[in-house]
């Protein structure tokens, strides 16, 4: 695998408790996203390098840049139709492209001077930004919180083929790990390295709640 992957307890401990984060294994280039899918979807993606075949670009598609939150959400790649675990290498000037057209998937008050506002708003983007509560191994709730990424129209198709660097097939070494998690095993549990991601752009900084 191409992922840089480190033991999970001794990351933790650096990790920030509360707040909003985007948790994420990047650098200048890059930024790697998770997604889960069906056989049929998540092996054509890998054998081809790009999300064609039975992959919808008529969808609005959700990635999510923290592999812990994935894993929350796909049950370690043990629900139906989530059995492909992919990590997505995506060029970080894309990543940044979707967040800067992003509006929230709920309405912020201190953001719109009115609901109005924000429903046209929403009508009109085709990228759409959610927070939600991260978790631990286990599932269990954390203060912290986690970001996902919607995406629609003109950026999934973009997403599905000219945003990508690589894709991975990584369900085997979430299998492995979840044994981990099932025998309550954290001491070896290995993840994918991450840290938080902090933009140059403080307008979009102040924007996603992001706080070095």
């Amino acid at each position: 695998m191409k992922l840089e992957l480190t033991n999970y307890k001794e990351q933790e401990e650096n990790w920030p408790e509360q707040g909003y984060h985007i948790m994420a294994q990047y650098d200048d280039q890059k930024i790697v996203v998770y997604q889960s899918y069906r056989l049929a979807i998540g092996n054509f993606a890998v054998e081809n390098q790009f999300f064609g075949g039975p992959f919808s670009l008529e969808r609005m598609t959700w990635i999510k840049p923290n592999f812990l939150w994935m894993m929350y959400r796909n049950g370690w790649g043990t629900k139906e139709g989530q059995e492909v675990v992919l990590a997505i290498h995506l060029k970080r000037e894309a990543f940044e492209s979707y967040l800067s057209n992003a509006v929230y998937s709920s309405f912020k008050p201190e953001l719109y001077s009115s609901y109005e506002a924000w429903q046209e708003d929403v009508t009109n983007s085709d990228v759409r930004l959610q927070w939600d509560p991260d978790h631990d191994p286990y599932g269990v709730k954390l203060e912290r919180r986690a970001i996902q990424i919607g995406l629609r129209k003109e950026f999934i198709k973009s997403y599905a083929s000219e945003d990508i660097l690589e894709i991975e097939d990584i369900s085997q070494f979430v299998k492995e790990q979840y044994e981990l998690v099932k025998s309550n095993n954290l001491e070896e549990l290995i993840t994918p390295l991450e840290k938080p991601l902090i933009f140059e752009n403080e307008k979009l900084n102040t924007y996603l709640k992001l706080k070095e």
